[in-house]
């Protein structure tokens, strides 16, 4: 995997689809050189959303573009570039993305899952630089992780590599416990009414975070078992908790069988905020090592 990008000669524009939110970007040498982030009609039908993401695209493209990589919250035939059953966008069934926008732009067309991309990008441009097995949870009403093995981005045979929140756990699955929507199903709390009182140091709130930082260790615990990473990259909304339920998670991992596993253990939370369209940027700057 190439570590510096600077020597690249060729920018690539990476597309962040997430359901309401498009987020686009031009990036070259380490930078955004320029971006933009809008809402988009997610319940339009499948043109009319194409088209809202070409016209995005259209504002940041330039002739010396040599890819674009785009992320999505959904299952993708890497190969072909194909996304099935979007997230949060109910007319794309079956999207051949790499198609359409090859046909379009002419150019190299990358396809991944989100997490994936944010895996990817942080392994280029944020806490991961340093490491060769990494795996990047995103958290927020969603939970799902992209898996970095010995430098190399694992998508698996079906692009599902890392779907650790579809795995059961106690009466639901890790999704159901671990994201900022188990705040408003079990509690009423809606996550920036629980962060306010956290910050305030209330009882009750950091109780909460205590239990939530418990039940995200067994996540953790069983990327180690499936993934066994040198570091793992936290990103998504859950980022903004973590100060308030690290040592938790740190308590319970102590009580991990492997010990050393644990005394190795990198856990970093993402702090580069254009890693989304960094990440799907980084699809095309992969694909050249």
């Amino acid at each position: 995997m190439i570590q510096d990008l600077t020597s690249q000669n060729k920018s690539a524009i990476g597309v962040y689809l997430g359901g309401k939110v498009l987020k686009v970007g031009r990036v070259k040498k380490n930078v955004v050189e320029a971006s933009l982030t809008l809402r988009i009609d997610n319940n339009a039908e499948e043109e009319v959303v194409l088209k809202q993401i070409f016209d995005a695209i259209d504002q940041v493209f330039t002739s010396d573009v040599g890819g674009i990589g785009i992320g999505v919250p959904s299952l993708v035939d890497v190969d072909r570039g194909v996304v099935y059953d979007v997230e949060y966008i109910p007319s794309w069934k079956e999207v051949h993305l790499k198609d359409l926008l090859f046909e379009k732009y002419k150019v190299n067309i990358y396809v991944n899952n989100d997490a994936n991309c944010f895996v990817i990008g942080e392994k280029y441009f944020g806490k991961a630089t340093n490491y060769r097995n990494v795996v990047g949870v995103i958290a927020g009403v969603g939970l799902g992780c992209g898996v970095v093995t010995n430098n190399n981005l694992y998508s698996g045979a079906n692009c599902g590599a890392g779907e650790i929140g579809c795995i059961s756990y106690r009466d639901h699955n890790y999704e159901y416990y671990c994201t900022t929507k188990y705040f408003q199903t079990k509690y009423g709390l809606k996550a920036d009414a629980l962060l306010t009182r956290a910050k305030k140091k209330d009882k009750i709130a950091l109780a909460i975070l205590e239990q939530f930082g418990l039940d995200f260790a067994q996540a953790v615990k069983t990327i180690l078992y499936v993934y066994d990473p040198e570091c793992i990259v936290v990103g998504g909304d859950l980022t903004d908790f973590f100060p308030y339920f690290e040592k938790f998670v740190w308590k319970s991992l102590r009580k991990f069988p492997y010990s050393k596993t644990i005394d190795k253990l990198k856990l970093e939370v993402s702090e580069e905020p254009n890693i989304a369209v960094l990440g799907a940027a980084a699809l095309y700057y992969d694909d050249l090592q």
